[in-house]
């Protein structure tokens, strides 16, 4: 060494430590670099992409080469400075020591702190550059690796521990879900609520956005000839229930269109006419995943299914058309009267339709009734009183009041909704929930 010129000794002491900052650099920004924008990057013909994923493959051959390389490296480094030291000062414990003490510093911030704070911020960039430069030093220092990985599995089977392959590194459910919520300056708004809501969708059944038994509009056969007629050319929606004398009687699904089409009959129209129109009826059990059903629908070339119990007893009725609602929110469609959006007044207070879905209210109105069990309002209130109420019966559910404005029959009607203390005053906006806030689809049995 003290052959060298001193201009040569600078340049292999600032070699090494520029050595020592590549690895760290590349063991860094290799580690933190998003596999997924490595992989979009490769496929559009980048090929320091393709490098950078070729040696995140093989990663504890990698880990390796760079903990070997750097450790050589920062030895050398350190020797170097100390034969420096002793050249120029003389060998004694101070000057080993002052040696040490400035090999240790140049190392900590020069090739350690700077160049990995610098790779933790462009981490893509730096591997992608890295890469070309660890690819030739991987494959020299391959049997060297292999060695030394050897003695480690050696090692660890003497001390009863196991070596784990690399896992796969892929995203789970939870994870995607909170990259989609993270990406609000890549991802418009409207499109993160389709995402988060395709989440959802295996965790939904169809009870969850049926149409409740109490909302489906149905034909009587057993009602007139002018009352289905006037039903008929009334009807706002596409297809129609067909039953006999009770809803859980159902004898098929009628095509508006075709019963319009018989009304030009010759002969005038007849009763009959409805019962020889019908097509069979889908029926799908009650609790039956969304996306299940989805797939159903699809496999089937059906849109509308009625929901049935276990006793076969009718819940409700679902469409293809409230499954995609669930993914992009509520269809601005006409229907037989005008939607009122849910909202709170200024007083504090919302009036809802009774058979309004639980989800829609708590999506519309910031609330968190329960879905454990019922899916309506008319059901939960039915099940916490345990009895058919009267009007002006009021009651606390969780932490929301209410108050029973008008009951018909066996069915709650109307029901007022006191806004729940503490709660902001501005509509929800979950977006989570997905789909504009409003009881569009409790108002509405088939589209």
């Amino acid at each position: 060494m003290s052959d060298l010129p001193p201009w040569a000794q600078a340049l292999a002491l600032l070699g090494l430590l520029l050595a020592s900052a590549f690895f760290s650099m590349s063991e860094t920004s290799l580690m933190a670099v998003n596999r997924y924008r490595m992989r979009h990057l490769a496929e559009k013909g980048r090929r320091s992409a393709r490098q950078v994923l070729k040696l995140l493959g093989q990663t504890n051959q990698l880990l390796a080469t760079i903990l070997i390389g750097n450790n050589i490296v920062n030895t050398a480094l350190t020797a170097l400075i100390t034969a420096f030291a002793i050249q120029a000062f003389g060998n004694n414990d101070e000057v080993l020591a002052i040696a040490t003490g400035v090999a240790a510093a140049l190392l900590i911030v020069f090739a350690e702190i700077i160049p990995k704070v610098i790779a933790a911020n462009r981490p893509e960039t730096i591997a992608m550059g890295a890469s070309f430069g660890l690819s030739p030093v991987v494959w020299v220092a391959r049997p060297l690796v292999a060695v030394v990985n050897r003695l480690v599995s050696l090692l660890l089977s003497l001390l009863r521990l196991k070596s784990q392959d690399d896992k796969s590194s892929g995203l789970t459910t939870e994870e995607l879900r909170s990259a989609v919520v993270e990406s609000s300056g890549f991802i418009p708004s409207q499109h993160r609520k389709i995402l988060l809501n395709l989440f959802d969708l295996e965790d939904l059944r169809v009870d969850d956005v049926m149409v409740p038994r109490g909302r489906i509009e149905a034909l009587d056969l057993e009602d007139d000839e002018s009352s289905l007629l006037d039903q008929i050319s009334t009807c706002f929606h596409n297809k129609l229930p067909v039953y006999r004398g009770e809803l859980n009687q159902i004898v098929g699904i009628l095509h508006v269109r075709k019963a319009l089409a018989l009304l030009t009959k010759e002969g005038g129209f007849q009763k009959a006419m409805i019962e020889q129109a019908v097509q069979p009826a889908y029926f799908v059990p009650s609790g039956t995943q969304l996306y299940t059903q989805m797939q159903f629908f699809q496999g089937n070339r059906q849109r509308l299914a009625i929901v049935v119990d276990e006793y076969g007893e009718v819940e409700g009725l679902v469409t293809l058309q409230d499954i995609v609602e669930e993914l992009v929110g509520e269809f601005s469609t006409q229907g037989p009267r005008v939607r009122r959006a849910l909202h709170w007044e200024d007083d504090g207070t919302a009036l809802v339709d009774g058979m309004s879905s639980l989800r829609e209210l708590n999506r519309g109105l910031g609330l968190s009734l329960p879905l454990d069990s019922a899916k309506t309002l008319n059901g939960i209130i039915l099940e916490v009183l345990q009895d058919i109420p009267e009007a002006n019966v009021s009651l606390k559910i969780g932490n929301v009041p209410l108050e029973i404005l008008q009951v018909q029959g066996r069915v709650i009607r109307r029901v007022k909704i006191l806004r729940p203390l503490g709660e902001p005053s501005n509509e929800s906006t979950d977006e989570t929930a997905g789909g504009l806030p409003g009881d569009e689809k409790a108002e509405r049995a088939v589209s």
